[in-house]
């Protein structure tokens, strides 16, 4: 197992890093912090993402540990509920203990905001939550990830951050009609992601970042200007947002295991990042 990502009292980091709020606020409406409501148009439908506020009654303020790291590495709510994977605890579930109530810690020190969930809009036969169990069987690899003895301790801490904590295959990874991630091609883009975003190739191939230096890709993580000038927009500015309050450190370490990444040549003209 990788060893814990930070101490304790920077879950305010992780949180920031993993995209909380990015999901669970509902920006383009004004919404309160945490609140959820968000709507995340997808190819099986609608999602509204839940209240995850400290809220005994709307959020997750009953919450026991034991809750808080069962839904974040199985998938599964403290009733016994199976979530959708657009939770993205496929990715979360290899985060270490110490880090997952981090970040539970500090949800549990912001507001609590009295809002109710909506029910998710899916089509047929998405809608069908038993059939996320079977999705589970297919697709889900529970528990944390382990370090390669082969690779240095950046790669590995790398290796932690794009994988567990930023999530960063979640968007940049095709998937199947079943939303399973197509693991061959990971990181190589996505045509059809989240709210009809195209996720662009990010491997090092030389149409994709295969231009960008460590130190070009850790200094887009920080500030969001690629090195020809252009700069983050639309989803990617929000990824930024939360990557940016990691140590200069974090970034560098990301920027090298995503540079160690084998190349894919990009199958569609929009998964080319743009590096030049």
């Amino acid at each position: 197992m990788i060893a814990t990502a930070t101490p304790a009292r920077d879950g305010a980091v992780l949180f920031a890093a993993a995209g909380c709020a990015n999901c669970h606020t509902d920006r383009p409406h004004h919404g309160a912090p945490l609140a959820g409501g968000r709507a995340l148009v997808t190819v099986f439908g609608t999602f509204f993402t839940p209240n995850i506020s400290p809220d005994p009654d709307f959020g997750i303020g009953r919450w026991s540990d034991g809750d808080f790291i069962r839904a974040l590495r199985r998938g599964i709510s403290p009733a016994g509920r199976d979530y959708y994977p657009s939770f993205p605890y496929p990715a979360f579930t290899e985060m270490s203990d110490d880090d997952i109530l981090a970040i539970k810690r500090y949800i549990f020190s912001v507001p609590a905001q009295r809002q109710p969930d909506r029910e998710h809009e899916l089509r047929f036969p998405y809608r069908i939550r038993a059939g996320i169990k079977v999705w589970k069987i297919l697709y889900l690899r529970e528990g944390t990830l382990d370090a390669d003895p082969d690779e240095s301790k950046e790669w590995n801490r790398g290796a932690y951050l794009v994988r567990a904590v930023v999530h960063c295959g979640e968007c940049h990874t095709p998937r199947d009609w079943l939303g399973g991630i197509e693991t061959a091609r990971r990181f190589a883009g996505a045509n059809a992601a989240v709210d009809g975003m195209k996720a662009p190739d990010i491997t090092p191939d030389p149409r994709a970042l295969g231009r960008w230096s460590v130190d070009d890709l850790a200094s887009y993580l920080d500030d969001g200007l690629t090195p020809s000038g252009d700069s983050a927009g639309g989803a990617m500015a929000e990824v930024i947002r939360g990557t940016s309050a990691l140590s200069a450190g974090d970034r560098r370490a990301i920027a090298v295991y995503m540079k160690a990444q084998t190349p894919i040549p990009p199958t569609l003209s929009h998964e080319v990042a743009k590096g030049d």
